[in-house]
C-alpha cells in the first residue's frame, strides 16, 4: 500500500524499534470465546423473498425465518426461530438424524429460507453473508431429493419396470480446495449404519472421471470440460443425466476467467432441456443423436457471441427467434453451428439451477447479480440479513500506520489476540501478494510468533496440509486472498488486514472468515494515508447502516470507484463524522 505504490506495504519492512519477543506460539485445542463484543451494529433484516410453492409444509415458517430483532435488539442473527425445525421444512427422518448426528440440530436462517425453494424444483439464487450456512442450504435439500429417489427405486416392485437411477447433482466451484470441502460436507451426512447417505466425489486436481455413478459430482469448470469434452458419448450422457446444477461462489464463476466456461456449460444444459422438451412434444421416444458435435461444443467464436448475448444491454439472452422445426433439422443433420442457440424461449424445464454467493452485486449491467436476474428471471432469490452489510457479531478496529509504524502495529495486533484468553486462538493475517505473505511471515517469526503460510503458489498438497494443521492446532495463518473465499475454518477469532483489501468484494470475504455460524470475532485493519478515503467510506457505510456493495464496483478498485463518484472531495466531511481509533 505504501512502497512503490504497490498493492502491498510489506514488500520491504523494518522494525522501528526492537520488538518484544513473544514466546513461541504453542497451540492446544479450544473453542472461540463466545463473549460478546462491547458494541454492535443494530440488527436488521434485508429483503427475503419467499415465493409460494406446492407440496411443501412451508407457509408457517416463512415469517419466522426472517428474524427481526425485538425491542431490546436481542435476536439470534444465525439460527432460525425456535419453531422452525428440519421436520417443519419437510425433510425425512433419516436425513434429520444424519444432520443431528453431524451437529446440525437447528437450521440457520438462510438454511430455513432455502430448503423449501430448492425442494420445490425452482431455480434458486442464495445470496447470503459469509458464515451463514450456505453450503448446507443447497446440500441438504439436494440430498433429500436424492434419498427420496433412491427410496422410490428400492420400493418399486420387481414385476414392474425398474425405476430409473436417481439423477446426479453437479456442483461447480472455482477451485480445488472448495471442491474437496463440499465433498467432505456432503459425505459427512451419514445414515444410522455410518455410511454416507449419498456418494459425493471431486473431479478436479489429479482426480479423473469417477468409476460408477456418484450421486454428487463436485468440479471446477475447467476440470469438468476437460473430462467430458474428449469423449463425445460421456458428454452427451452427462449433460442429459444431470438434473441439479449448483454454482457455488457464483459471482466469481460468472465473472473473469471462469465466465466463458460457465456460460458454455449453461448453454449445454439449456440446449439439452430444450431438445428434450421438443422431443416430448413431438412424441419422440428415443433421444436424438447429435451427430454435429457443435451442438454441445460450440467453438470459441460462438462462446464470445453467446457471452455478448447474455450480457447485452437489451437483456435478450435466449436469442430472438423460435426454431419451429429444430427436431426435423436435427434428424436431417442440417443444423449449422449457431442454429442450436436459436431455440424458442418457451420449453419444458427438466433441470434445476442453484446459484450461491456471499457477494452478489447487482449494480451495473454486467455484474453477476444483474446477469443472473436477466438469465434466470423466474428464480427465487433468498437474501441473507447481512448480505454486503457489516455483521453485528463483528467488532472492527481500524489503525492508521506509516512505513515506520506498520510492523510494530502488526505485531501488536497479533499479540493482542494471542493474549485474549482462549487456550487456542486462530488468527488469519491477509496480505495482497505472495511476496508480502513471505515478508509478513518473516516479521512474525522474528518476533517469536510461529505462523503458517498459505498462497496460490504452494502446491495443492502443501495447501491442504497447512489448512489441516491450522484447523487442528490453531495459530497464526498468513495468507493471500486465496484463503478468503468459501474456506470454512471453524473458530477463527481474529482477522488482520496487514494490507488493506483492494476491492469491496475482497474486503467482505476477508472479514467473513471470522464471526461465522453465530459466533463473534474481531477484525483489525491496518491502513495508510493513501487508504484513508476507502476506510472512511466503509466506516460511514457501517455507521449509516448502508451496504458496502453500493459504494464499490465488483471489478474496479476502491480508489477508482471513489474518484468516479467524487468521494475524495468529501474526505474532510466524512472523516469528521467518525471517531478514529
Amino acid at each position: 500500500m505504501i512502497l512503490h505504490r504497490s498493492s502491498s506495504m510489506f514488500h520491504f519492512y523494518k522494525l522501528s524499534s526492537p520488538p518484544k519477543l513473544l514466546s513461541k506460539f504453542n497451540a492446544s485445542s479450544s473453542c472461540l470465546s463466545n463473549s460478546a463484543p462491547s458494541s454492535f451494529y443494530p440488527l436488521r433484516v434485508r429483503f427475503l423473498r419467499l415465493n409460494q410453492w406446492k407440496g411443501r409444509p412451508f407457509r408457517g415458517f416463512a415469517a419466522a425465518a426472517a428474524v427481526v430483532s425485538d425491542k431490546n435488539g436481542s435476536s439470534d442473527t444465525f439460527f432460525a426461530d425456535d419453531n422452525v425445525t428440519w421436520k417443519s421444512l419437510g425433510l425425512s427422518d433419516r436425513l434429520i438424524r444424519a444432520l443431528e448426528n453431524s451437529g446440525f440440530g437447528r437450521p440457520s436462517i438462510v438454511q430455513a429460507a432455502s430448503v423449501g425453494p430448492v425442494l420445490s424444483g425452482k431455480d434458486v439464487v442464495i445470496a447470503a453473508e459469509t458464515g451463514s450456512g450456505k453450503t448446507h442450504s443447497y446440500l441438504v435439500p439436494l440430498i433429500e431429493k436424492l434419498c427420496t429417489a433412491l427410496g422410490d427405486s428400492e420400493n418399486s416392485n420387481s414385476d414392474k419396470e425398474p425405476t430409473p437411477p436417481r439423477a446426479p447433482s453437479l456442483v461447480l466451484c472455482p477451485n480445488v480446495v472448495l471442491c474437496e470441502q463440499v465433498v467432505r460436507m456432503a459425505n459427512a451426512l451419514s445414515a444410522d449404519n455410518g455410511e454416507p447417505l449419498v456418494r459425493a466425489v471431486a473431479v478436479c486436481g489429479g482426480q479423473g472421471w469417477p468409476i460408477g455413478k456418484p450421486d454428487v459430482i463436485v468440479s471446477t469448470p475447467a476440470a469438468l470440460l476437460n473430462n467430458i469434452d474428449p469423449k463425445r458419448r460421456r458428454r452427451m450422457e452427462f449433460v442429459r443425466g444431470v438434473k441439479y446444477v449448483v454454482f457455488d461462489e457464483a459471482d466469481m464463476l460468472l465473472c473473469g476467467s471462469f465466465q466463458n466456461q460457465v456460460i458454455r456449460l449453461i448453454n449445454m444444459f439449456r440446449f439439452d432441456e430444450k431438445q428434450l422438451s421438443r422431443m416430448n412434444e413431438s412424441g419422440v421416444e428415443k433421444p436424438l443423436e447429435m451427430d454435429n458435435s457443435s451442438l454441445t461444443q460450440p467453438d470459441l467464436q460462438d462462446e464470445e457471441n453467446l457471452q455478448d448475448e447474455y450480457i447485452s444491454d437489451e437483456g435478450n439472452f435466449e436469442g430472438d427467434s423460435d426454431v419451429e422445426d429444430l427436431t426435423e433439422e436435427t434428424k436431417s443433420g442440417s443444423i449449422k453451428k449457431k442454429d442450436w442457440r436459436r431455440v424458442r424461449k418457451n420449453y419444458q424445464r427438466s433441470k434445476q439451477y442453484i446459484f450461491v454467493a456471499a457477494t452478489l452485486p447487482i449494480n451495473g449491467k454486467k455484474t453477476a447479480g444483474a446477469v443472473l436476474k436477466q438469465m434466470f428471471p423466474d428464480a427465487d432469490w433468498i437474501s441473507g440479513n447481512y448480505l454486503h452489510f457489516h455483521n453485528p457479531r463483528l467488532k472492527e478496529k481500524w489503525i492508521e500506520v506509516t512505513v515506520d509504524t506498520q510492523v510494530d502495529a502488526l505485531i501488536e495486533a497479533v499479540k493482542e489476540r494471542l493474549e485474549f484468553g482462549a487456550e487456542t486462538s486462530r488468527t488469519m493475517v491477509f496480505a495482497n501478494t505472495v511476496d508480502a505473505v513471505y515478508a509478513v511471515t518473516k516479521i512474525l517469526k522474528t518476533a517469536g510468533i510461529e505462523c503458517y503460510c498459505y498462497h496460490k503458489d504452494l502446491s495443492l498438497e502443501e495447501r491442504a496440509k497447512t489448512l489441516v494443521n491450522f484447523q487442528e492446532k490453531g495459530g497464526v495463518f498468513v495468507c493471500t486472498d486465496a484463503a478468503a473465499r468459501g474456506i470454512d475454518i471453524p473458530n477463527v477469532s481474529h482477522v488482520i488486514q496487514a494490507d488493506f483489501a483492494t476491492s469491496a468484494v475482497d474486503f467482505l470475504h476477508r472479514v467473513g472468515r471470522t464471526a461465522r455460524a453465530g459466533q463473534y470475532g474481531l477484525v483489525t485493519s491496518l491502513y495508510t494515508e493513501s487508504n484513508r478515503d476507502l476506510v472512511d467510506t466503509i466506516r460511514r457505510a457501517a455507521k449509516l447502516g448502508q451496504p458496502v456493495e453500493t459504494a464499490f464496483s465488483r471489478k474496479r478498485s476502491f480508489r477508482n470507484k471513489l474518484k468516479k463518484r467524487g468521494s475524495i472531495k468529501d474526505r474532510e466531511t466524512s472523516t469528521a463524522e467518525l471517531t478514529r481509533v
